[in-house]
């Protein structure tokens, strides 16, 4: 009889633990991935990317940095090769929980200060820094489009 209730008991534990991990793992992002862009003429493809990553993945973390010549489509009034705004497809990435972010380094190089780039991104103080940190502090996994 102490056999089964030492084994009923182990038994609710586990179940209990298993609850909690479950319960643990909802709250916490499946992945966390950084996005590195660096030219801007790949930005629309890399969009792409982070949207197909978003719907196989909705529950991951993504985080888009730019630097040197990839801030371009994070600016006010940016339209791609075509003529076309990349404002919808950024707003549309953002309503997914996409954080877009900006090299400061790049635009004091390029001599523009914040109101120059587009509200839905947010200025870091260094691209490349902003890439090792999350990687090194947050865990995020880097990809490169």
């Amino acid at each position: 009889m102490k056999f089964a209730t030492f084994a009923g008991a182990a038994l609710f534990c586990a179940a209990s633990l298993t609850g909690f991990a479950n319960n643990a793992s909802a709250e916490a992002p499946s992945s966390r991935v950084v996005y590195h862009i660096n030219d801007a003429s790949v930005a629309r493809a890399a969009m792409n990317n982070v949207r197909n990553h978003k719907n196989a993945e909705p529950g991951s973390k993504i985080v888009v940095v730019t630097h040197g010549k990839g801030i371009d489509f994070l600016l006010n009034d940016a339209k791609d090769a075509k003529g076309d705004a990349y404002t919808a497809q950024i707003a549309g990435l953002k309503d997914m929980g996409v954080d877009f972010r900006v090299c400061a380094n790049t635009l004091k190089a390029r001599k523009l200060d914040e109101t120059a780039v587009i509200l839905d991104a947010s200025v870091v103080p260094s691209g490349v820094a902003e890439i090792g940190r999350l990687q090194a502090k947050e865990g995020y996994v880097y990809l490169k489009p």
